[in-house]
């Protein structure tokens, strides 16, 4: 990590160095195909402005088959940083990370045998679950070999510890050495009661993240999550593909909290069979979690597994592009998108590739559109611009955590992030999402320029998803940097917010996650797209220019670490 006075020094050289030559206004990009990297499937003109000609053409660049899924660790990563790298080049930004372009995320590949069966026994029956349809899971040990042998079964709700909430459903057990089972989401989402936790919106403690993490920290030597697709916001498809082929995590020396063994989903069919060979009732204990005073239920079952995984240690790459500030550098403005995707799944039948188009060829297109913007301004913004393009947010938003945690900008100097991830190709809308509304001061900026499109901010429409602990905007917001996270809009200029909701529901049946999100130029409506691009340009824009230090709202859970960093002489 550079420290402050150091950056300002190379940031005021690479100014000085620069004298702001002129932006290119139009290149050639070559698309990749199948055969390589440099397969010319034609050539593209760049202009300054934000356009959908040229988001258009990042995007079918970045979901194309010869970026093999972009998935981290092989020739997917390495097309697809170059690509970006050669992309920040042509629009004039100087290396990110000192005179790098790329930081590199130390992190291990496990890929399980999917072979495995995970028996639950129930008296002397024993329940056969089968990798993919019945369950997944898997181990973040790096171990080569992981077993359970008639480890106690225990149905601990929610799997919530939450003091500041009086929530505690490991209350009055000992979990240590035992599977827990537990229900996806909080206690208000089931219960339709808003006065738990926050209701219908999902919190971090209603996220399988958390609950992997709690569970570890209780000491059990597996957790089961158990499907259902209201409360996890997607089906069991989503589940088996995103949890199957290889997993990544960060190295114990670079991510040190508390691992599992085994971890991993079950169906809510196989758990509806468990629940009733152990002489229990899930719905009813669903019921009961849901409620204060919960208790964990022993099941009177046992869990055995034998795990073989092949774990690899490699390492991925960010990729940062910088916009030098003229008068203050060594402040900056983070615009960010998760470059990666879920790579190819071999062996089955169909389509291997999943191109990820939406999810999130467009976020790191639009990031490069505004770099192109920005970098074609007249003047030079006052403060910096980091153009932060992470990788292994799928794998559990392990790149921006990296970096977060190795900042080329010391976080005391980063004024806010603003983060593109799965923009829809809908057309106009009269909205714009706010992912986490009500969060922070970002959003009066953004409320200036939503007026000037004659469009107003409006809550996420399904809060319950838990769309904001889900992309890495999140990591930076634990460390309290200010974050502005934007969906597309629902209420469509046309077809209004029944059509809003149609594509929405339609993305996440048939394309979120699968191979079926690729670019379609006879649908994708990209007008929307670019006012979005236009509104949190606008934002930048006018933090790069000024001053100001935005902060959290009062009541935020993040602004004590902000508040910190002001008492200490950072984020004026």
């Amino acid at each position: 990590m550079l420290r402050a006075t150091s950056l300002s020094i190379v940031l005021l050289a690479l100014c000085a160095c620069g004298s702001r030559a002129p932006a290119p206004q139009a290149a050639g990009v070559a698309t990749p195909d199948a055969r390589g990297p440099t397969a010319n499937a034609g050539n593209h003109a760049f202009q300054a402005a934000i356009t959908a000609d040229d988001f258009a053409a990042h995007v079918q660049a970045l979901a194309s088959d010869g970026f093999a899924g972009r998935g981290p660790g092989g020739i997917g990563e390495d097309r697809t940083i170059e690509y970006i790298k050669a992309q920040f080049a042509r629009i004039g930004l100087q290396p990110g990370n000192g005179g790098d372009w790329f930081q590199t995320v130390p992190m291990v590949e496990t890929t399980a045998d999917e072979s495995a069966v995970l028996g639950l026994k129930v008296g002397q029956t024993v329940q056969q679950l089968t990798f993919g349809d019945d369950m997944v899971v898997g181990t973040r040990t790096g171990q080569a070999r992981v077993s359970l042998q008639d480890s106690p079964l225990v149905f601990v709700g929610y799997g919530v510890d939450a003091p500041e909430r009086d929530w505690n459903d490991y209350a009055g057990i000992d979990v240590r050495g035992k599977t827990v089972v537990m229900l996806v989401n909080d206690p208000g989402f089931h219960s339709g009661d808003a006065r738990l936790f926050d209701g219908e919106r999902m919190t971090w403690y209603g996220r399988w993240a958390y609950k992997f993490e709690e569970a570890a920290r209780k000491g059990a030597a597996a957790a089961l999550i158990i499907h259902d697709t209201a409360g996890a916001s997607y089906g069991w498809d989503v589940v088996r593909n995103s949890w199957s082929g290889p997993q990544y995590d960060l190295p114990a020396k670079d991510d040190p909290a508390p691992r599992l063994p085994v971890q991993g989903w079950i169906s809510g069919e196989a758990a509806d069979a468990l629940f009733k060979a152990a002489g229990q009732d899930l719905a009813k204990l669903r019921a009961a979690a849901g409620r204060r005073g919960f208790r964990a239920v022993p099941l009177e079952a046992s869990a055995s597994l034998q795990l073989a995984s092949r774990s690899v240690e490699k390492h991925s790459r960010n990729v940062l592009g910088l916009l030098p500030g003229s008068d203050a550098p060594d402040e900056a403005i983070v615009y960010m998108a998760h470059w990666d995707h879920l790579g190819t799944h071999e062996g089955g039948t169909g389509d291997a590739v999943y191109n990820g188009a939406v999810d999130n060829a467009t976020g790191v297109a639009g990031i490069l559109e505004i770099a192109e913007a920005l970098r074609a301004a007249p003047k030079p913004p006052k403060r910096s611009v980091l153009f932060l393009a992470v990788t292994l947010e799928e794998s559990g938003l392990l790149g921006s955590k990296y970096y977060v945690a190795h900042p080329v900008i010391p976080l005391a100097q980063t004024v806010a992030v603003i983060n593109l991830d799965a923009m829809a190709p809908v057309g106009k809308a009269h909205d714009i999402t706010v992912v986490g509304k009500g969060s922070s001061q970002l959003e009066d900026l953004l409320k200036v320029a939503a007026d000037r499109q004659e469009r107003r901010l409006v809550e996420e429409s399904h809060p319950a998803a838990g769309y904001y602990f889900r992309s890495d905007h999140f990591n930076f917001a634990k460390a309290g940097i200010p974050a502005l996270y934007i969906g597309s809009g629902s209420d469509l200029v046309e077809g209004g917010l029944a059509a809003g909701e149609a594509a929405s529901r339609d993305y996440n049946e048939h394309r979120y996650h699968k191979p079926g999100d690729q670019y379609d130029p006879a649908t994708w409506k990209l007008e929307g797209i670019v006012q979005d691009l236009e509104a949190v340009r606008s934002v930048g824009e006018t933090l790069a220019s000024s001053g100001q230090w935005p902060n959290w709202r009062q009541g935020s859970p993040f602004r004590a670490a902000r508040d910190a960093m002001r008492a200490a002489g950072g984020a004026r």
